[in-house]
């Protein structure tokens, strides 16, 4: 990135409109398939004041690499590959899955995740789990808005929730009886979490308590045949989205757990989770995450197959549903300037209850509550807002069967889509792949091996340029997301200035970003087929 457009960007921030009491409009300027696209969006900047609780806690980047404004006197886009690396890196995430005896019989082989950050403190989450009661592993990725409190709640709970829902009656029993005799309860899932993924201890047991209540229901179902797992899915994101909305509403003795159950309603996510058990994927999405999978053809070449469609103005099955919801006089109010009645880019939603209950309600729940100002709570009820709720969390459920040509799955937040197109996507995750394979040459050890003869092997990886390429999958696209130049190529100096752009800056060229690429073992999937 050259000095002009450096500073270019830096002038254009400090000349940028602040609204007193209100927040900054923001333009951000998204690459997106060789053209530029332009497009407003509302950032509240209130600070939480001393003594209010939030749920916006994650991995930040060091101050030493990120500038907080572009105010500061002493304003540089300079960093060094190491502190790139270093930014790029941070949330790094990876697991194998080895059976009890060392080997792979899954047909997950790996997954590999990453996140940056560019809202502060960031608004996307992540999940990833086994499930340890019932068959199969669970990926989730979760893209907040109006704050992280949503996606904080429905990373921690919305696994569980799925996990429940397919457990057999017989499992629900023992879970019920284990609790109400006092005893410890089986786990229900096995975590893969980055150590910044935190969960909240006091918050957590309140969770289970509701979870244990879904539970309870189930079983006053009376159903012995219980779910499929597209009714399973969708009847957990309902579900949890009825828990978030009816907790608010209920009375806390606890003003922490009121002003997080406040913060959660009135902030809101979107989720795309996968469900892999053997050669059976199912895929939920609400909202504008996405999932795509990866193709290797007969003839090597790479084919993209999109397990998801984008939930929002730009898809007419949106469209229709929501007119068919809504009376014939709202038709032209219900999308404005390409938002749900000019607020919210995604139709589906966790959380937003300003989006979901009548007017009556919010007004009851808000004027019952501490200062709504304080805990970061935007009140404001848009015009021609008539018929509720405008607004739902079920999913769309796709199932495709894995066949041995599919070789990986990414599911990432609409930061990564913005950036790069689904082909473009598929195309770095298999060129990465084709790379790291040819750059990994045994290690074949001369007897008796001394250190020397270990320093002159590995100096000879590092000249055929190993040690320059990303190991995780999702940091490699994440680079090329922010630091790709017109022709595809990463450029060092546009990467460099992207990721030092302070906070009151970063969000006008780019979003948060998360990814999870999942990669399938082809040869379990082959032994599938060849045994049924």
């Amino acid at each position: 990135m050259s000095r002009t457009v450096s500073s270019w960007i830096l002038s254009s921030a400090r000349s940028s409109i602040v609204l007193q009491g209100k927040g900054r409009w923001y333009s951000i300027c998204i690459p997106n398939r060789n053209r530029v696209k332009w497009k407003l969006v509302f950032s509240k900047t209130c600070p939480y004041p001393a003594g209010s609780c939030s749920l916006d806690t994650t991995f930040s980047l060091p101050k030493v690499f990120r500038h907080t404004s572009t105010e500061e006197e002493h304003f540089s886009f300079q960093l060094s590959p190491a502190q790139i690396n270093h930014i790029l890196r941070a949330g790094e995430l990876s697991h194998k899955t080895l059976d009890l005896n060392g080997k792979n019989a899954n047909s997950v082989l790996r997954f590999e995740s990453n996140q940056l950050a560019s809202n502060s403190p960031m608004e996307d989450r992540r999940s990833a789990a086994t499930c340890l009661q019932t068959a199969g592993m669970m990926f989730g990725v979760f893209d907040g808005h109006a704050g992280a409190a949503c996606a904080q709640a429905v990373s921690e709970r919305l696994l569980h929730y799925i996990a429940v829902s397919l457990m057999s009656r017989q499992s629900l029993e023992e879970i019920e009886l284990a609790v109400e005799a006092m005893k410890p309860v089986r786990p229900i899932l096995q975590w893969h979490r980055h150590p910044s993924d935190v969960a909240y201890q006091e918050i957590t047991s309140r969770y289970f308590e509701n979870l244990r209540v879904y539970w309870q229901h189930l079983l006053d179902l009376d159903t012995e045949l219980g779910f499929s797992l597209e009714e399973a899915m969708i009847c957990a994101f309902k579900r949890l989205d009825s828990d978030i909305s009816l907790e608010v509403q209920a009375p806390h003795e606890n003003e922490l757990m009121r002003n997080i159950a406040l913060q959660v309603a009135f902030s809101g996510a979107t989720a795309c989770v996968a469900h892999i058990d053997g050669v059976h994927l199912h895929v939920a999405n609400t909202g504008d995450c996405r999932a795509v999978l990866g193709v290797c053809e007969e003839d090597g070449t790479w084919s993209t197959l999109p397990l998801t469609r984008d939930h929002n103005a730009c898809d007419e099955f949106e469209i229709r549903r929501l007119k068919r919801e809504h009376p014939r006089s709202e038709e032209k109010t219900l999308f404005v300037n390409d938002r749900l009645l000019g607020i919210l880019m995604p139709s589906r939603a966790f959380g937003d209850v300003q989006l979901k209950w009548s007017k009556e309600l919010q007004h009851s729940v808000l004027e019952n509550s501490c200062d709504v100002e304080a805990l970061n709570i935007y009140q404001y009820v848009p015009p021609n807002y008539h018929t509720p709720p405008y607004l739902t969390a079920e999913p769309e459920v796709t199932y495709h069967k894995l066949r041995s040509k599919d070789k990986f799955l990414v599911i990432a937040s609409d930061g990564l889509w913005e950036m790069l197109s689904n082909e473009k996507v598929v195309k770095l995750v298999a060129g990465h792949l084709t790379e790291l394979n040819v750059q990994k040459p045994p290690l074949t050890f001369k007897k008796p091996v001394n250190l020397g003869y270990m320093h002159n092997l590995l100096l000879q990886r590092k000249s055929k340029g190993l040690a320059s390429l990303d190991q995780n999958i999702a940091t490699h696209l994440i680079r090329h997301a922010i630091g790709s130049n017109e022709y595809g190529e990463v450029d060092p100096e546009k990467l460099a200035a992207m990721l030092a752009l302070p906070e009151d800056l970063a969000r006008m060229y780019r979003d948060d970003i998360t990814v999870t690429v999942v990669l399938f073992n082809s040869e379990t999937i082959e032994d599938y087929y060849r045994s049924h």
